[in-house]
């Protein structure tokens, strides 16, 4: 069916800008980006009508077509909008119009939306490292920004945590807690709670929306302790055993309300609705569900970062277990970003911790003054290249920091697979180990504008490798222009056409990252790369870049040091060969890419001390990375 499309139109309608790509099948039958636009989101006054951000960023994408078409597409302007709305032929699927030879229209319109503003919720649960942790996994993966969690076993009083529901007023509130059949007090506990503080919503006058998603046996008494003033919803159990998890139900609901209570609150919402081929998506929820299905396709452990001017958004889809199924995780760290959350980051991660990754001499009060220069002018651009290196060592904090949060909850259940007495069942953080395995790591992708429209893909690479610290060998990517919701949202109906999308156009290949794991000496042999062409040494505590592509190798040899492990065992050499010509599954022996930056091999080991501001030749160091990578160095 999806080769009967040819021309699909795709917006993402942020909180500043709308974006639009338009994509199109070419001569020889491939799904290809053919022009992007982009215009101010126009949700504020004077406009307050969303669709005419649409329009003005399609009418983009029309003017560019008129003055440049790719080789292989029908050249000529395309008319997308008639008659002041989105042109898109028909709605219904089964019905695809026939648009050969004709350059007016596109088969399919579809959208993302964060325009109402970003979901905002606070999540309820009876224990706090068990239900209400799930609770957070669920409306993190459903693309909310969690703004508190509340639990019986919390600590505060009763009164506060009415004053705090009254202060925050999310817009929907998730309830989860007990198993199914257990006790039912302590939830109605909470449910009074939550009656008493009776939080008023952002928008309008409409009822506050709870999801209860806890015991089944206590569905109806806390649906009568809610009362009359709250819209309470029942979804399946998130917890119905102590060593289970059933976070979907409660996903799609959060989902279906977002679509109510928050975005239809986007003045012009409704006119968008109607001009869409199918279901408008929350923007994060698009790009979650385009990595999950990607990594289930592909059979791939993938890691994604979104970083903004305001939050950071990370994305993991790891095995559960080998040949078990692919768990998808989604966290936000609200309060870590670029721009206007930048002295957060400062404050989170301490000047120190900043200027480490500094390769020049600089007061620590200079640091923190640039810093806050950058939050009062948030949407300015650094000026000189010292600018440009401080703010990509904040970028490495951010996404650091972002990195050990989300690690802290894509975690396994308590219990799951193995022996445990009642004292490891109450304690998840124990016993609960982190999804997050970075030696099964087969790619790494990341956007944002610091990483996005860094001027060099190089410098891109470097900060990821500075703040995941990759292990064994893993495929590096950079999203070119922030596509991802677009592709997110069409990949649930064409994904053929999204993925081909995705790999040609999106995501641009970097390179392929070797990274011995073990702790050495300074100049130590620590990893021989060998094949074809390639035959290169590289000691402890350095980084080379070799020029990789498909023609020099099909395959590569990594032999490790005896102290060093590459994923096989210490001194155990892996073979990689070449991800494009993988056949059925795919894992780390598969992971090796041509890409704009090409081999790197990282021999700077794991789990030795970090870099800080005492490291002995720590610019030295730092400086060599810049040349390993061709990077100019600063004066």
């Amino acid at each position: 069916m999806s080769k009967d499309v040819r021309r699909i139109v795709a917006t993402d309608c942020g909180s500043t800008t709308t974006k639009a790509i338009l994509i199109e099948r070419n001569d020889q039958g491939e799904y290809r980006l053919v022009a992007r636009g982009e215009a101010p989101t126009t949700v504020e006054r004077p406009f307050e009508d969303v669709t005419i951000g649409v329009l003005n960023s399609i009418t983009e994408l029309e003017e560019i077509t008129e003055q440049t078409v790719p080789e292989g597409y029908e050249k000529g302007r395309r008319t997308l909008i008639k008659g002041g709305t989105v042109h898109s032929l028909t709605k219904d699927d089964n019905k695809i119009a026939d648009s050969s030879g004709t350059l007016d229209g596109s088969e399919y319109y579809v959208s993302t939306s964060s325009a109402g503003g970003g979901l905002q919720m606070m999540v309820a649960g009876v224990v706090m490292a068990m239900s209400a942790e799930s609770a957070e996994r669920a409306a993190l993966g459903a693309g909310a920004i969690l703004m508190d969690t509340l639990a019986v076993d919390d600590g505060r009083k009763e009164f506060q945590k009415v004053e705090r529901l009254r202060q925050l007023r999310p817009d929907i509130i998730l309830m989860s807690g007990g198993t199914d059949g257990g006790n039912v007090d302590r939830l109605l506990e909470m449910a009074e709670v939550i009656r008493r503080a009776d939080p008023k919503p952002r928008f309008g006058d409409m009822k506050l929306p709870v999801i209860f998603a806890g015991n089944n046996a206590a569905q109806d008494k806390v649906k009568t302790v809610l009362g009359e003033t709250i819209e309470t919803k029942i979804v399946d159990n998130l917890r119905p055993t102590l060593d289970s998890e059933n976070l979907g139900p409660a996903r799609e609901e959060i989902h279906e309300m977002f679509l109510e209570h928050v975005m239809q609150q986007a003045p012009g919402y409704s006119k968008l609705l109607d001009w869409a081929s199918f279901e408008v998506m929350a923007t994060p929820n698009a790009v979650g569900k385009l990595l999950k299905e990607y990594a289930v396709q592909e059979g791939i452990n993938v890691l994604g970062v979104d970083i903004g001017g305001a939050t950071t958004d990370v994305f993991s889809v790891f095995e559960s277990s080998p040949g078990g199924e692919r768990i998808y995780n989604r966290t936000v760290s609200a309060n870590l970003g670029m721009s206007y959350s930048i002295c957060n980051v400062l404050k989170e991660a301490g000047v120190e911790n900043i200027a480490r990754w500094l390769p020049f001499e600089i007061d620590s009060a200079e640091v923190r003054n640039r810093l806050r220069n950058k939050m009062i002018r948030p949407t300015t651009i650094p000026q000189t290249y010292e600018d440009l290196l401080i703010e990509h060592g904040v970028a490495r904090e951010a996404l650091r920091l972002a990195f050990l949060h989300h690690k802290s909850l894509a975690r396994n259940l308590t219990g799951s697979a193995q022996q445990r007495d009642v004292g490891q069942i109450f304690d998840q953080q124990a016993s609960g180990q982190t999804l997050v395995n970075m030696m099964k790591l087969d790619m790494v992708i990341g956007s944002g504008g610091v990483l996005s429209h860094a001027p060099n893909r190089a410098q891109a690479v470097l900060m990821m490798m500075d703040a995941y610290q990759p292990e064994g060998i893993t495929m590096m990517t950079v999203d070119s222009i922030f596509m991802m919701p677009h592709l997110g949202v069409l990949s649930e109906h064409l994904y053929d056409a999204a993925k081909e999308v995705f790999e040609r156009d999106c995501i641009v290949r970097v390179g392929t990252c070797i990274a011995p794991v073990g702790i050495g000496k300074d100049g130590e042999h620590c990893v021989r790369v060998s094949g074809g062409s390639i035959d290169e040494s590289v000691a402890y505590g350095e980084i080379k870049v070799v020029p990789y592509s498909y023609s020099m190798a099909e395959s590569l040899t990594v032999e490790p040091g005896r102290n060093f492990d590459v994923g096989a065992g210490k001194g155990k050499p892996v073979i990689v060969t070449q991800f494009d010509k993988a056949r059925g599954k795919r894992d780390q022996t598969t992971n090796l890419i041509e890409g704009t930056v090409g081999l790197i091999i990282d021999a700077r080991g794991r789990g030795g001390p970090e870099m800080s501001l005492a490291t002995p030749g720590r610019i030295e160091k730092l400086r060599s990375y810049l040349k390993a990578f061709d990077l100019p160095l600063p004066k």
